[in-house]
């Protein structure tokens, strides 16, 4: 598997609620599509994952909520619609992109949310307060070091499914048999630093 490609589209992993919109905004889909020319299977957050997710990093307005692999735009829409905040999503595949702008219009949350078509690598996350990602361990891995470099001091991370290896988590939580982990960036750069 190629690396470059292989960590570009494994960004396309989290997306949002057709319920959070009203109205069926969003396309139904399959829990996985393979044969799609992504080397990392679509995999779509439950409605209930995504309040989850966000009820564990304690959102709240004010708050900057990055998802990193956004998909459609689900957790950035939630962020902004139920829990005030502000919202942006980083994804590496144009019709999720398109489609997540679409949603936050349909959700009414468009001027507060912004999405990129971007590699998630090279995003100025510097803004963050939470972020949130749904990556295998080894772009978790990968991505370490951009936590430590650009996040400030309790930063919150909410990774969905897979822990940060090496970090202590503050929180872990199981909703509808998916494991939620929730880390705190100093901690976690105290013990970095430590071992």
């Amino acid at each position: 598997m190629n690396y470059r490609r292989h960590r570009e589209t494994s960004s396309s992993c989290l997306l949002l609620a057709a319920s959070l919109l009203g109205g069926g905004a969003c396309k139904s889909r399959p829990a996985l599509e393979f044969g799609s020319g992504l080397d990392v299977p679509y995999v779509q957050t439950a409605p209930g994952v995504v309040t989850a997710m966000l009820h564990l990093a304690g959102v709240h307005p004010g708050d900057v909520v990055m998802d990193l692999g956004c998909g459609d735009g689900r957790i950035a829409i939630a962020a902004a619609r139920e829990f005030g905040a502000e919202g942006i999503g980083y994804d590496i595949d144009p019709e999720r992109i398109a489609e997540a702008r679409q949603n936050a219009i349909a959700a009414g949350v468009n001027g507060h949310t912004q999405f990129f078509r971007q590699n998630f690598f090279q995003a100025d996350i510097s803004r963050a307060s939470v972020i949130t990602v749904f990556l295998m361990p080894a772009l978790l891995e990968q991505f370490r070091p951009h936590f430590l470099h650009s996040l400030a001091p309790g930063t919150r991370i909410v990774s969905h499914s897979f822990p940060l290896r090496d970090w202590p988590e503050q929180r872990k939580l199981v909703v509808e048999g998916r494991t939620l982990y929730l880390y705190r960036v100093g901690q976690a750069a105290a013990d970095s630093q430590g071992r």
